[in-house]
């Protein structure tokens, strides 16, 4: 596993110990920025379920200016710090040991909001539909904010989502890409 691009580009990056998470692969993160980016002039990213954080440092190293980092495990949390410090830049990143839903409230409650989100959670808990909404209620997205959703393909996100446009979903083996915007296409 590696950093496919940018400043940090050709860095290799850890995976988390066991079988708890499992690292977006370098093909499907490559594809994922050729969609979304593949560059970016600043912003912020969050990743709620972050394992490894190589998702967020190819945002950083990318162009995003700050990533905030959420993980419950430990495993996850040392395994991010040790790749953030691969980058040499880790004032670009937050890293918070939380639940997701508690650090929803946390980042609200001081006022953040993000450019783009990325939501990788293990495939046995998807609640991503209703973690969106969440974003929405507590003001956590700018105007142009994306939303990245990587799943398998037994997730069956819909393509509507209330207060979001469906942009795209593509599928690499047995991992799916589903990507949103804010606001309605009518908008």
């Amino acid at each position: 596993m590696r950093i496919v691009a940018g400043d940090f580009g050709g860095r290799r990056l850890k995976a988390v110990p066991g079988m708890a998470t499992r690292p977006t692969t370098d093909k499907v993160k490559e594809a994922l920025f050729n969609i979304i980016g593949p560059y970016f002039e600043g912003g912020r990213s969050l990743d709620l379920f972050a394992g490894s954080g190589g998702l967020s440092i190819e945002a950083v190293s990318r162009g995003i200016e700050k990533a905030v980092l959420i993980d419950r495990q430990y495993a996850a949390i040392q395994t991010i710090k040790d790749n953030v410090a691969v980058t040499k830049d880790v004032e670009r990143f937050e890293i918070l040991k939380r639940d997701a839903n508690r650090a929803l409230q946390e980042l609200s409650d001081r006022g953040d909001q993000f450019d783009l989100v990325f939501f990788d959670p293990p495939y046995a808990q998807q609640k991503i539909v209703a973690q969106m909404a969440r974003l929405r209620e507590l003001n956590l997205l700018t105007p142009t904010a994306r939303i990245v959703c990587e799943t398998d393909q037994q997730a069956k996100l819909p393509d509507d989502v209330d207060g979001f446009h469906f942009i795209e979903r593509r599928d690499y083996g047995i991992t799916e890409l589903t990507i949103y915007g804010m606001g309605s296409d009518a908008e």
